[in-house]
C-alpha cells in the first residue's frame, strides 16, 4: 500500500490548526502553501515553499518530492474548489491525506442562517463572473468564492445588466478573524469597498418583467444571438432529451453554429462539457457571445470540421451533428469514437441529409423521429398556423461491443 507522504491542511482565518496537524507539521520536510498561509501558522518546521508561477510547475516538484513527508496548506475545506481536487487528477489518492477545516461557505451559510444544502455553491475565483448567468433565478440564494474585492461590483453590475437588480448582495470579509466584517445592499445601488478575502452571498430578486433562463433545455429562441439558422426550441429540447446530459459528461456538438445545443447541454448538468467545431467564423463568434451570456464560458470552441477535425479530441459521453450532415464518413468517424453507452443524435432538415440518417438506421439501429412544429401568427388579421421545416432526427444509444 501507498504511503500518504501528502498531507493538505485546511485552516481559517483564526490561523487555528488542530493537534494532528501540528504533529504533521512537525514531520514535514516541505510546507507549501501562500504567504497569508505561512502568516496565520506559526507551528512550521520544515522549507517553506510558495506556489510556483506557473502554477503547473508544482507537479515536477512535488514528484520529486514523492515519498517524503510533504504538507500543503489550504483555505478551509482543500475538497471544495480548493487545492485537493486539483492535486486529485495527478497523485493517487492512496497517497494524500486531507484534513479540512469549516468552509467559506460553511461559515458564510452559518453566519447568515441559511440551509446549506439548498443553497447553490460557485467559484467565480479566477472564473469568468458571467459564469453567475447559468444560476440566475427567482428566489435563488448563492454563495460564491471571489478572485478579490472588485467581483462584488462586478457582480452586482452583472446582476443589475440582466434585469435582478434588487437582489441584496451580501461580502463577508475575512471569516472567522480579527478583521471579520459584513457589508450588504442591493445590486443596483451597490457601491460598497471590500477587502480582498471575501465571499459573496447573493439573494436573487427578479426586477419587474424579467424573463428568468430555466436551466431545463428549450430556452426560448431569442435568448441566442443567430443568424437564423439553428435549432429552433422546440426541437431543441427533443434534442437534448435524447442527448441525456448528465453532470461532468461530455459532448461533440458537430456544426455548432450559434451553440444553442451545446448551450442547453452544459446549463443541463452541472460540471457537463461540450466542444463545439464550426468552420464558420461569423458563427463562431456568435456561439461565443451566446456562450458568456447564459453562464458557460467554457464551451471549448474550435475552428474545425468533421470527421479530420474529430482527431485527438477527448472521448466524448455524447455526439450530436447538427450541421453539414452530408457523408456517412461523418456518421461513421462519430460512431466510432464514441463510448458504450453514449448517446449520438443527428438531425437533418435537407433530403441529402435524411438519406444520410435513412442509411445510418439501417447501419448501425437506433430510432427515427420527424419533428413538425407550426407556430402560430397573423395571417391579415387573423392568426394561423405556419410551420417550421419538418426535421427528420436519428437517434442512438451505442451498445457494447
Amino acid at each position: 500500500m501507498t504511503t500518504r507522504w501528502l498531507t493538505l491542511i485546511g485552516i481559517g482565518e483564526d490561523g487555528f490548526v488542530s493537534e494532528a496537524a501540528r504533529q504533521v507539521l512537525a514531520e514535514a520536510e516541505v510546507v507549501y502553501g501562500s504567504a497569508r498561509h505561512f502568516e496565520l501558522v506559526d507551528c512550521i518546521d520544515g522549507k517553506q515553499k510558495t506556489w510556483p508561477s506557473p502554477f503547473s510547475g508544482v507537479y515536477d516538484e512535488l514528484n520529486a518530492l514523492r515519498g517524503k513527508p510533504v504538507t500543503v496548506l489550504a483555505t478551509g475545506d482543500p475538497q471544495w474548489y480548493g487545492i485537493g481536487s486539483t492535486l486529485a487528477r495527478t497523485f493517487a489518492p492512496d497517497e494524500i491525506r486531507v484534513l479540512p477545516a469549516p468552509s467559506a461557505f460553511q461559515l458564510a451559510a452559518a453566519r447568515l442562517g441559511w440551509a446549506l444544502q439548498d443553497v447553490e455553491t460557485i467559484s467565480l475565483h479566477g472564473r469568468p463572473v458571467e459564469t453567475l448567468s447559468g444560476f440566475l433565478y427567482p428566489g435563488a440564494k448563492i454563495l460564491a468564492l471571489t478572485s478579490n474585492g472588485e467581483t462584488p461590483e462586478t457582480v452586482a453590475n452583472l446582476l443589475t445588466a440582466q434585469g435582478y437588480g434588487q437582489s441584496r448582495v451580501t461580502v463577508l470579509e475575512h471569516m472567522g478573524g480579527d478583521k471579520e466584517r459584513v457589508v450588504s445592499g442591493h445590486a443596483d445601488g451597490w457601491d460598497q469597498a471590500v477587502a480582498d478575502f471575501n465571499t459573496l452571498a447573493l439573494e436573487i430578486t427578479a426586477d419587474p418583467g424579467t424573463a428568468f433562463r430555466p436551466r431545463v433545455p428549450g430556452l426560448a429562441d431569442d435568448a441566442f444571438v443567430h443568424d437564423g439558422k439553428m435549432t429552433k426550441r422546440e426541437v431543441r429540447a427533443v434534442t437534448l432529451a435524447q442527448l441525456m446530459p448528465h453532470p461532468g459528461a461530455l459532448l461533440w456538438d458537430i456544426g455548432l453554429g450559434c451553440g444553442s445545443i451545446a448551450i442547453e447541454w452544459m446549463r443541463s448538468a452541472r460540471g457537463a462539457r461540450a466542444i463545439g467545431l464550426e468552420p464558420n467564423a461569423d458563427r463562431r463568434g456568435l456561439a461565443s457571445e451566446n456562450a458568456l451570456a447564459l453562464g458557460v464560458p467554457g464551451l471549448d470552441i474550435r475552428d474545425a470540421t468533421a470527421p479530420d477535425g474529430l482527431n485527438g479530441l477527448p472521448s466524448p459521453d455524447a455526439i450530436f451533428i447538427g450541421g453539414g450532415l452530408t457523408a456517412d464518413s461523418i456518421v461513421d468517424a462519430c460512431h466510432d469514437a464514441l463510448k458504450p453507452g453514449g448517446r449520438l443524435v443527428a438531425n437533418a432538415v435537407t433530403l441529402e441529409g435524411e438519406t444520410v440518417l435513412l442509411d445510418a438506421h439501417r447501419r448501425f439501429g437506433g430510432g427515427l423521429t420527424r419533428i413538425s412544429v407550426e407556430r402560430a401568427g397573423a395571417v391579415g388579421g387573423l392568426t394561423g398556423w405556419r410551420p417550421l421545416m419538418p426535421v427528420t432526427q436519428w437517434h442512438l444509444i451505442k451498445e457494447a461491443d
